[in-house]
């Protein structure tokens, strides 16, 4: 087995719950039985949410868990530039346009639309700010339109040809080794904000590449991202890491666990008495 560095990378802008613990411990311990690198990252892009206390908390609590890792903890709030690069790499391709479009504005349009394609997020933007000439665009830009980046998937994938990436587990649906991309998968994604605000699709290459990672450990919620994150890798030509999607943590009606949710914090259950063994066992990860 060679080494392998994995990381995990919380968003700063709530306690960590059972879902993040598990998440946290398996890519931990598949970095430490490897002898490789375990790192941990925070995702604190969002600039209303994300909170110094809230990461102050998040450390705290895997240092309870008894991991450790490799320092520095990078924050993506400190590598925008790095981000804003890429994007203009994209730029330079021709694969990126300026979408004006307001979230009623799409949702008003997919409703109009019978049989608007699905994608893992739901119903997916149908492409109208795509088509716009490069005058219109420019002259919207010009009078402080609010607008988004999105990345043009089609002519992508087609610059981008065949593609594929390795499942080292399994995925939601059983799958496993190597996988045929999709690059269609989410559509049109947005990559970043008129403000300058990243999306985690964009962010996310970015960030494993710069740190080495080379097997990227997550949820079953996030394999169809494996799709878009191939694809941006194969246009930023950057170093292409292998994933391993593990199992979710669900509560007692299935569903997932989720901040938004107010699912139980690791804090709350560290104050009624819970053991790092403790919630091991409750997540099925005994081994240390």
């Amino acid at each position: 087995m060679k080494p392998e560095t994995t990381r995990f990378a919380p968003s700063p802008t709530g306690l960590l719950h059972l879902g993040h613990a598990y998440a946290a411990i398996f890519a931990a311990d598949t970095a430490r039985a490897s002898g490789g690198r375990f790192l941990v990252r925070m995702e604190d892009t969002d600039r209303v949410r994300s909170k110094v206390a809230f990461e102050a908390e998040i450390l705290d609590d895997l240092r309870w868990l008894g991991l450790w890792w490799e320092e520095p903890v990078w924050r993506q709030s400190a590598r925008v530039a790095d981000y804003l690069a890429a994007l203009e790499r994209l730029k330079g391709l021709g694969l990126v346009y300026p979408c004006f479009c307001t979230r009623k504005d799409i949702e008003a349009e997919v409703a109009q639309a019978a049989g608007a394609p699905q994608g893992p997020d739901g119903l997916l933007y149908a492409g109208t700010c795509r088509v716009l000439g490069d005058e219109v665009r420019q002259a919207r830009m010009d009078a402080g339109a609010s607008f988004a980046w999105r990345l043009d998937v089609a002519r992508a994938a087609s610059l981008a040809g065949a593609l594929s990436f390795e499942e080292t587990g399994a995925g939601p649906q059983g799958e496993h080794g190597v996988i045929a991309v999709d690059g269609l998968t989410y559509g049109d994604v947005v990559l970043a904000r008129k403000d300058g605000v990243i999306s985690y699709h964009l962010a996310v290459v970015v960030d494993d590449a710069d740190q080495g990672v080379t097997l990227v450990t997550r949820g079953h919620d996030l394999f169809a991202s494996a799709h878009v994150h191939r694809l941006l890798q194969a246009l930023l030509r950057l170093p292409v890491p292998r994933y391993r999607h593990h199992r979710l943590i669900l509560d007692a009606n299935g569903k997932r666990l989720a901040k938004r949710d107010d699912a139980t914090s690791l804090k709350v259950l560290r104050a009624q008495g819970e053991t790092p063994e403790g919630i091991r066992a409750r997540l099925g990860v005994t081994s240390r």
